[in-house]
């Protein structure tokens, strides 16, 4: 069995770590470089950077950020938001990041996955899943729908739909944001992330509502996740990444240890 991986998720929005609540109320928490380095001595597997505005406001990506982790860190870091293109991709990887994850631009142009699995590996290519639990309907047959330009758009798709053809195009992986949960600290949505990672072949990292190590257990475990993102309960000292492996060990969940 493969160690799971727990992954702190930092939002980038102006330069600044910001979190909110359902994608809404966003706050000022702290420099992303300096959150990062913290983190990567803290014993994080991975790290996710997301530039939360760059697809709704239509602009580039943040690379003099990207450019300053890959000189602080050392280990695996991902980048996404406002990534439209394969040169969008080729300079994020030139920036030092080891993964780019796409969400909006996927979701409008599904050859974008195929070509950076081309063009890179389909390790380096992440899709970015942001959902919404909806009422079931002959074109949302699972109940939940994909959601892109950070939660403001409906796209009538259904989410179990897009994973298995994203796979198919070629993503190496799935970051399954539930937006419901995101920022509630109540847990992560199980049913949605059993629903997807019992169906695809490629590592499915699940996202939002983390509150309390217990949160990760009951979805790596039970949700059959690979990792699990964390945001608030890091970023507020709650816990630290030290004391959330320690607990999941002791659980039984097979983690790294990374100090």
């Amino acid at each position: 069995m493969l160690s799971k991986r727990i992954i702190p998720c930092l939002d980038v929005h102006e330069g600044r770590t910001t979190k909110g609540i359902k994608f809404r109320n966003n706050i000022d928490i702290g420099d992303p470089v300096e959150m990062g380095r913290f983190y990567y001595e803290e014993g994080a597997d991975e790290i996710v950077f997301y530039d939360i505005t760059a697809s709704s406001e239509r602009r580039p990506i943040m690379l003099d950020v990207v450019r300053r982790v890959a000189e602080t860190i050392f280990i695996p870091f991902s980048v996404g938001g406002g990534i439209r293109t394969l040169e969008d991709m080729r300079e994020v990887l030139l920036a030092g990041a080891e993964k780019v994850s796409v969400n909006s631009a996927a979701v409008l142009n599904p050859e974008i996955i195929k070509q950076g699995a081309h063009a890179f590996g389909s390790q380096c290519v992440v899709l970015g899943m942001d959902v919404k639990n909806v009422n079931r309907s002959e074109r949302i047959p699972s109940g939940y729908e994909i959601v892109i330009n950070g939660g403001r758009t409906f796209m009538g798709i259904d989410a179990l739909w897009w994973a298995l053809e994203a796979e198919r195009l070629g993503a190496g992986e799935i970051c399954l944001n539930s937006i419901d949960a995101d920022g509630t600290k109540n847990g992560y949505d199980q049913d949605l992330t059993r629903l997807i990672s019992s169906r695809v072949n490629i590592p499915v990292i699940a996202s939002g509502g983390a509150g309390e190590p217990s949160h990760l257990v009951r979805v790596l475990k039970e949700g059959y996740a690979d990792a699990a993102l964390i945001a608030s309960m890091v970023h507020y000292g709650t816990y630290t990444i030290r004391e959330i492996k320690e607990y999941l060990r002791e659980n039984g969940v097979k983690i790294r240890k990374t100090w």
